[in-house]
């Protein structure tokens, strides 16, 4: 296996060519720099050799998820090009990284999944309900973040980037969604790394959920957001011009080179806050707007934006902004998330 992928530097094709599980998890060393690990299928690790005396404490923990759903194809591709040029030696890691490709078989498949929705199971959410593939992939994920985050040096600081791309079109192309704090401040640091990646818009999460960047930032204090990089598309399809910013930045972040961020300025990025969730009561349940209106168009107060069992479902805000509208989706689950401007928050 280590032969093979040294071999192609090509990570990606060594995770769909063992969709499920690898054989053994093996590991080597780049030069006297990286240690690699590859833990399972579509997990592999890049930890510094060197360390410098007092190093430890600044040594930061960096989690890069992709393909939690698995038709989500540019971060894929996006993440297999830092992992090939880690491999290469033409970017070295001064950070440890945990690269995660969450679901190869649904890569495989060209779906978001492949028998239920993968970022709805994290927390022990896949504990509760009959198993599958995806269920048994969450804990195992779970599992992989709790190691390598149980292993940072103490006072190191933690991050988890889960990076996807939206079903459909949005009025601000690249956004993240910021999990739920439980009344800790907002990190405006983050925030501008974020509209350093192109990242402009940030969208305050207002409940605990089952996502992925939810589990690493309840459970492990970690700087973590669901970040959505534009629409879906095919594999090979992307047009990876659009993604200069990010890459950059995250390169810079892996290296250990400065990130030349700003102090936090509100007026150079979009900040909303959740209104309300919408859950699924009916089978019947249905949209009034078309399917290809854009996350984050407005609706005025009094507009009927679903119904659901024969009641409507109108905007209550002044005006509220929708995103991630999905009627397709089991009786319970969110259909959609109303938005406002974000106001009262704190930022340190």
């Amino acid at each position: 296996m280590q032969d093979t992928l040294m071999l192609s530097k090509d990570f990606l094709q060594l995770t769909l060519d063992n969709p499920v599980s690898l054989p053994a998890p093996f590991d080597f060393t780049l030069g006297q720099h990286t240690q690699v690990s590859v833990w399972d299928t579509g997990v592999i690790q890049f930890e510094p050799l060197a360390k410098q005396e007092g190093e430890d404490k600044a040594l930061k923990s960096i989690v890069l998820s992709s393909a939690v759903h698995g038709n989500e194809t540019a971060p894929i591709e996006l993440c297999n090009q830092l992992i090939t040029a880690l491999l290469s030696e033409t970017l070295v890691a001064r950070h440890r990284v945990l690269f995660l490709i969450g679901n190869p078989p649904a890569i495989l498949n060209g779906t978001r999944f492949v028998e239920e929705n993968l970022n709805r199971l994290f927390s022990g959410a896949h504990a509760k309900g009959e198993s599958n593939a995806e269920r048994e992939r969450a804990e195992k994920l779970e599992q992989y973040v709790d190691s390598f985050f149980n292993a940072a040096p103490e006072g190191g600081s933690r991050y988890h980037y889960d990076l996807h791309t939206a079903i459909r079109a949005s009025k601000h192309e690249k956004f993240a969604i910021y999990p739920y704090p439980h009344g800790a401040p907002y990190s405006g640091e983050q925030i501008m790394f974020l509209a350093a990646c192109g990242i402009k818009t940030v969208l305050f999460h207002h409940e605990p959920t089952t996502t992925f960047s939810y589990f690493s930032a309840h459970g492990y204090q970690a700087h973590a957001f669901t970040i959505e990089l534009g629409k879906v598309m095919p594999m090979g399809q992307n047009d990876m011009t659009r993604f200069i910013e990010v890459k950059e930045m995250l390169t810079r972040l892996v290296s250990g080179r400065d990130l030349e961020l700003g102090e936090f300025d509100a007026s150079q990025v979009n900040l909303y806050q959740v209104n309300r969730s919408i859950n699924k009561q009916a089978d019947d349940f249905s949209f009034t707007f078309a399917d290809d209106v854009e996350n984050f168009t407005a609706f005025p107060r009094g507009y009927i934006l679903a119904k659901d069992g024969g009641k409507e479902i109108k905007v209550e805000a002044e005006s509220e902004s929708i995103v991630f509208p999905n009627a397709n989706v089991p009786v319970g689950q969110r259909t959609v998330l109303c938005l406002v401007p974000a106001k009262d928050y704190r930022v340190v």
